[in-house]
C-alpha cells in the first residue's frame, strides 16, 4: 500500500448509507471504515423507528363517516296504506332512497379524497329489511348497522332521531351525513334531531362538504347562492340532492357487499325502552284518510270569433287578470 493510499485510508471520509428498503438515510464521517457497518446499521434501525412512528400515526386519525340511509317502499310501484293504521305498507322489498345515494356518494368521496378511511351505514326499516343497505355497501361502504324491532311501527320523527342517534353513537364517528328528507316522508327534521340529540353541531342544506383536520367546511346552499359555514367535528351534515353523482355499483361491488358486515339491533341492545317509540310515543297520528277528488273535465272552447273573450272571462273569474 502507498503512502497516498494509507494516508486515504485513515483519513476522514464522508459516506452516504443506503438501505435496500428506505433508500438513502443520512450521511456520516468515519474515521475508520471497520466503523462504518456498525453505524449504517444503527441509521437503518433508527431510520426504520421513525418510518413505524410515522405509519401508526397516520392510522390513528383515520377519518370514520356514519350515513344515515333511508330505505323505502319502491316510488315505481304506487304506494299503499294500511286500513287499520293509516301508515304506509312497507311488507316488500324496500330499496334505497336516492336522496340518501347522495350522502353515501359524499361520504365515499370525502374518504377517498383524505387518503383513507372507512363509511357505515345505518338505518331503520322493519322486517330486517336489507335491500337498500345492499345497495349501498356495493357502492363502496365499509359495514352497516340496521336496527329493527316490531315495537317501532307508527315511530315518528322525533322516535326515529333518537333510534338513530342511539345506533350512531356506538360507532364513535367524525362526521355524520344524512340526506335533507326522505322521499316518503319529507319532514325534512330528522338530521336536525338527530343531531340535537347527540349535541354535535348541525350543518343544512351542504352542495360542498371538506374536511380539514378538526374542522368541517361547507357551502351551504341558499335561495341566493350559498354561504361558508364551518363548525368543529364530529358534527352532523345534511347533504342536498343532486350535488354529487352517486356512482353506479359494480358486479364487483354487488358481489362484496353480500359478505360485507351487517350488524342487526334492537331496541334492547340500544337500551330504548318501547314506550318512547312506536305509535304508543308518538307525538302525531293521521286521523283521518280520504282519496283525493277526481279531476274534473275542462271546458273545451271552440272558436266562433269570440273565443279569446271567453279565455278573457275565464281568467278574470279565476282573479288572473
Amino acid at each position: 500500500m502507498t503512502d497516498d493510499a494509507d494516508s486515504l485510508t485513515r483519513s476522514k471520509i464522508r459516506t452516504q448509507l443506503v438501505s435496500p428498503i428506505f433508500g438513502p438515510r443520512v450521511e456520516l464521517l468515519s474515521g475508520q471504515h471497520r466503523y462504518s457497518t456498525l453505524h449504517q446499521r444503527v441509521c437503518e434501525i433508527f431510520q426504520l423507528l421513525i418510518w413505524i412512528s410515522n405509519n401508526l400515526g397516520a392510522e390513528s386519525t383515520t377519518m370514520k363517516v356514519v350515513v344515515c340511509v333511508k330505505q323505502i317502499p319502491d316510488p315505481a310501484l304506487p304506494g299503499e296504506l294500511d286500513p287499520s293504521t293509516n301508515y304506509l305498507k312497507r311488507d316488500d322489498k324496500l330499496i334505497l332512497d336516492e336522496s340518501d345515494s347522495y350522502g353515501v356518494e359524499m361520504a365515499l368521496q370525502l374518504v377517498e379524497s383524505a387518503g383513507g378511511g372507512e363509511v357505515s351505514l345505518v338505518s331503520m326499516a322493519p322486517n330486517g329489511e336489507v335491500s337498500g343497505l345492499r345497495t349501498a355497501l356495493a357502492m363502496g361502504a365499509e359495514d352497516a348497522v340496521l336496527v329493527s324491532d316490531d315495537a317501532l311501527a307508527g315511530t315518528d320523527a322525533l322516535g326515529t332521531a333518537r333510534v338513530l342517534a342511539a345506533a350512531i353513537s356506538r360507532m364513535s364517528p367524525d362526521l355524520v351525513l344524512a340526506g335533507v328528507e326522505s322521499s316518503d316522508g319529507y319532514t325534512g327534521t330528522v338530521p336536525e334531531m338527530i343531531a340535537g340529540v347527540l349535541e354535535m353541531p348541525s350543518i343544512t342544506f351542504a352542495k360542498q362538504i371538506e374536511i380539514d383536520g378538526d374542522t368541517v367546511k361547507v357551502q351551504r346552499q341558499t335561495e341566493a347562492g350559498y354561504d361558508d359555514v364551518e363548525c368543529a367535528t364530529p358534527a352532523l351534515v345534511s347533504v342536498t340532492a343532486g350535488v354529487v353523482e352517486p356512482r353506479y355499483p359494480s358486479f364487483k361491488g354487488i358481489m362484496a357487499a353480500k359478505k360485507k358486515p351487517l350488524e342487526e339491533l334492537d331496541l334492547a341492545a340500544l337500551g330504548i325502552d318501547s314506550s318512547v317509540v312506536g305509535k304508543n310515543g308518538a307525538r302525531q297520528e293521521t286521523v283521518r284518510v280520504t282519496d283525493a277528488e277526481e279531476r274534473q273535465a275542462g271546458e273545451v272552447i271552440e272558436d266562433e270569433g269570440d273565443a279569446h273573450e271567453k279565455i278573457v272571462e275565464f281568467l278574470g273569474e279565476l282573479k288572473i287578470v
